[in-house]
């Protein structure tokens, strides 16, 4: 993606060849600031208070801070250690443990003495990685929005709802949910986006919106219960969002508010897709409802929200009583009964254990 004149990834390794820089998305969309990470606690920081966020960009981001601490100590106690600190900073997500589990599978065998550089090689190819599939799930998305470009009349808008962010600044580069719609944009298939506000971080405020704007793409922004209305009055062509985590069996576990869409979705003939890269499948699980951990955030997060005064100052301001405490679970399942199909970079699997096999069949 494009900032101003500018070609940026969310994440890049540093002149230095040891440290990355990353996009700090606290401060997004009023100010656009760059944050160099230097340790394996800084990398748990940014993960944990999601100066960083999406499941495919934490994963990245983890694998580097595997890199970081080869640098330091190469050992084999030394990386079973990164992995139980990177580990325990979000449960949810699925990629985060996929790429911790990969560069110790890549590295275990190395000796200690080739272990930092080749940390860093494969942090980088991960990243790469992530970005071409991020890429081919936008093509086979494209086809979606194409089919129902072509039952419109000619020039008619094609309108999208998403919730949460699931574009560029989740992964990086291109996104997943958002990856069809910029793709779609580049065809000259005229389309409009709806923008769940997605409380309570406000992602889809913050961030998703600063992506449209900045990319050119039409949009606007609606509060999280306005979804429903606009599907029973036929103005939602299509629901797309990202996932955290997708399991065997095709269930869905993404931002909370995700369920909400697709039984709105359900009751109105709105499809209903979710647009992931084959790292954000769960393979071990099943039954997502009884199964995936979902992380409880602060209450805080509820009670307390950021934005950017009248005077230009950032500030935080505080929109419940401070005798009220505030409950806050993180994401929400939804069942693949729900689901009208997955998009991954292989095609369009159904939300099936079948479906996901049909499109994986290694994993079989």
């Amino acid at each position: 993606m494009n900032v101003g004149d500018r070609h940026f990834r969310t994440i890049w390794l540093s002149d230095d060849g040891r440290s990355v820089e990353i996009i700090d998305q606290r401060w997004l969309p009023h100010e656009f600031r760059i944050e160099k990470l230097v340790t394996v606690a800084g990398i748990a920081t940014a993960i944990r208070d999601m100066w960083v966020r999406g499941a495919p960009l934490i994963g990245v981001t983890a694998a580097y801070g595997v890199a970081m601490q080869m640098t330091d100590d190469a050992s084999d106690e030394a990386l079973d250690t990164v992995w139980e600190i990177l580990h325990d900073t979000r449960p949810t997500a699925i990629n985060l443990r996929w790429a911790l589990d990969e560069m110790r599978r890549f590295l275990r065998p190395l000796p200690l003495g080739e272990r930092a550089a080749a940390a860093y090689r494969r942090a980088n190819e991960i990243a790469d990685e992530d970005v071409g599939l991020n890429r081919a799930i936008g093509e086979n998305g494209l086809a979606i929005i194409k089919d129902i470009a072509a039952r419109k009349q000619p020039g008619e808008t094609v309108n999208i709802l998403t919730h949460c962010n699931a574009g560029w600044l989740a992964t990086v580069d291109y996104g997943t949910a958002t990856s069809p719609i910029y793709l779609a944009v580049e065809a000259g298939i005229p389309v409009h986006v709806y923008v769940d506000e997605t409380r309570p971080r406000n992602q889809g405020a913050q961030l998703t919106a600063w992506e449209m704007a900045g990319h050119g793409v039409p949009h606007t922004l609606i509060v999280d219960n306005a979804g429903g209305h606009l599907m029973q009055r036929g103005a939602i062509d299509m629901v797309i969002v990202g996932t955290d985590r997708t399991t065997a069996d095709g269930d869905v576990c993404n931002k909370i508010g995700t369920y909400l869409k697709a039984l709105a979705a359900a009751d109105n003939d709105v499809p209903f897709y979710v647009a992931l890269p084959s790292p954000t499948i769960d393979w071990t699980v099943g039954d997502g409802l009884a199964e995936i951990p979902i992380e409880e955030r602060s209450g805080d997060e509820v009670s307390l929200v950021w934005g950017k005064t009248a005077s230009g100052k950032i500030a935080q301001v505080r929109v419940s009583p401070e005798a009220t405490p505030a409950a806050n679970p993180a994401f929400d399942v939804t069942p693949a009964r729900l689901v009208t199909g997955l998009i991954t970079e292989r095609g369009i699997a159904k939300a099936s254990r079948e479906g996901l096999k049909a499109m994986f069949p290694e994993r079989g």
